[in-house]
């Protein structure tokens, strides 16, 4: 599969997943609505599915036409997720055995790097050799926007210039650094299908990505504005990742 094939694949994968989460809004302000809050925990899990299925018997869809409203809410979500499924079962199939394998491995070494994510950002910015660590914040939009007026410097919020879905992906990736650096069995995982120099470069930018969170929540830092710092950082061990000579450190 060549590039924008490929392309193609995480960008329908992007529309479903904006599919989804307006499906799943859908259903919850339709319950919202009448009164209907789930406080069982995490929304969209096995229990919610459960406690969704268990509103639909409640008396107050005996209203004409509400819990044919709700049937359709509901059925659409499930429909959405089963398409949001195939493409993720598609898109780690290509991860596996395409030409982006080795790079999609490598970044799977940093915490919030799935292979979902790693796939979407070796397709969207393609040959990592045209940047560097210093310009990849800039070609994906990550770096401030700046005005001077005499000798005074101000800066503004990021341009947002460049590829908006890799930004987006090292953004929500960037989160994940703010809790303790303890690895997960599933980032373990993926650590083991590295090489070493792989997996010593991604524990590096893991350690010092969450200690900037650390500096940045001591500092009061508005978290947007910190995360977005992180996704900053974090684009340049990407990058740093995605062109390692796996027979260096």
């Amino acid at each position: 599969m060549g590039r924008e094939a490929a392309r193609d694949l995480v960008r329908a994968r992007e529309d479903v997943r904006r599919d989804l989460q307006s499906a799943r809004h859908r259903l919850s302000k339709l319950l919202l609505r009448q009164g209907i809050v789930y406080f069982g925990g995490k929304a969209w899990t096995g229990n919610h599915d459960r406690w969704l299925q268990a509103r639909r018997r409640m008396v107050v869809f005996e209203a004409p036409g509400l819990g044919l409203a709700f049937d359709i809410a509901y059925d659409t979500a499930l429909a959405t997720l089963a398409r949001r499924d195939r493409l993720d079962a598609a898109i780690a199939e290509l991860a596996a055995s395409s030409e982006y394998a080795p790079v999609v491995t490598r970044l799977g070494c940093l915490r919030g790097v799935s292979t979902l994510t790693a796939f979407g950002l070796a397709v969207e910015i393609g040959d990592w050799h045209r940047l560097t660590g210093r310009t990849i914040g800039a070609y994906l939009g990550l770096v401030p926007t700046e005005s001077s007026s005499g000798g005074s410097r101000s800066q503004g919020s990021i341009t947002k210039t460049g590829n908006a879905h890799a930004r987006r992906l090292l953004v929500e990736a960037a989160w994940h650094h703010r809790r303790p650096n303890r690895p997960s069995v599933a980032l373990r995982r993926r650590q083991d299908l590295a090489g070493p120099a792989a997996r010593d470069r991604g524990q590096r930018a893991n350690r010092r990505l969450h200690r900037r969170w650390v500096i940045f929540d001591a500092r009061h830092k508005l978290p947007v504005v910190a995360n977005t710092a992180i996704a900053r950082e974090l684009a340049g061990w990407s990058w740093s990742l995605a062109v390692l000579d796996e027979g260096s450190r």
